[in-house]
Order: C-alpha cells, then sequence, then structure tokens
C-alpha cells in the first residue's frame, strides 16, 4: 500500500467563519492557523498547499489574558536609524483589532512560501458581519 500525496490540482477548498467573540485571541489563532493549513483533513501533505478558507468575526471582542494589553507590544521598523515604532496590544486591539489576529494568525503559519499564500486566504472582520455570504462558509466551534 502506497502513501497519499495530496496534489495542489485536486484540492477542493471550503470555507469556515471561527466566531473570536470572548475567546482568547490565541487559541482563536490556533483554529485558523490549523484550517488554513490543512492539518483538519485526513489528506494533509506537509510539501503541498492544502488548506481552507478561514474567516473570523467579532475580533475586536476577543480578549487577551494577564497583563497582555499593557506588557505585550506590536513593534515594527523603518529600516532607518531611531524608526522603531510601537504600540502596545490595548491600544492595538482598540483601533485596528484585525491586524493583531491577523499576526497571530501569521506568526502560527510556516515562514515560507506555503505560509504565504495560506495568509492570503485569512478574511479577517471586527464586527459581527462579513462580506462572504455567498461562499456559504461553515461555522467552526
Amino acid at each position: 500500500m502506497s502513501t497519499f500525496m495530496a496534489k495542489k490540482e485536486t484540492v477542493s477548498r471550503k470555507w469556515y467563519v471561527i466566531d473570536a467573540a470572548g475567546k482568547p485571541l490565541g487559541k482563536t489563532a490556533v483554529a485558523a492557523a490549523n484550517i488554513l493549513r490543512g492539518k483538519h483533513r485526513p489528506e494533509f501533505t506537509p510539501h503541498v498547499d492544502c488548506g481552507e478558507f478561514v474567516i473570523i468575526i467579532n475580533a475586536s471582542k476577543a480578549v487577551l489574558t494577564g497583563k497582555k494589553l499593557d506588557q505585550k507590544f506590536y513593534r515594527r521598523h523603518s529600516g532607518y536609524i531611531g524608526g522603531l515604532k510601537e504600540e502596545s496590544y490595548r491600544h492595538l486591539m482598540a483601533n485596528r483589532p484585525e491586524l493583531a489576529m491577523t499576526l497571530a494568525v501569521k506568526g502560527m503559519l510556516p515562514h515560507n512560501s506555503i505560509g504565504d499564500k495560506s495568509i492570503t486566504r485569512l478574511k479577517v472582520f471586527a464586527g459581527e458581519n462579513h462580506n462572504h455570504q455567498a461562499q456559504q462558509p461553515i461555522a467552526v466551534d
């Protein structure tokens, strides 16, 4: 008996929706990363992009446990001397919760071309509404 290897041409992609309201940011990001990567499928193949589409709603209602709101920072650098910018997660979750969720999921994906393709299938919305009802997404617990 030979091992089944999935091919990217034969992969059919479904849409899933995850509600982040009241759930920890990290646990929601883990669930999304596993679906984006395709690890929930029985035909998962590590070197093939066989993941699905993920919609995360209510990103603004996700919670950060402990003192992460004040002690965790989002840092970026312009490349110039003194170009470090940082903002606390309290400010980030208040103003751009979609970015906070996207960064959490992106950090859990592989840092290669498969991860780059996978993150494009993530759609994050701060509120309850999303514009992908036509894809008939499946709700994830």
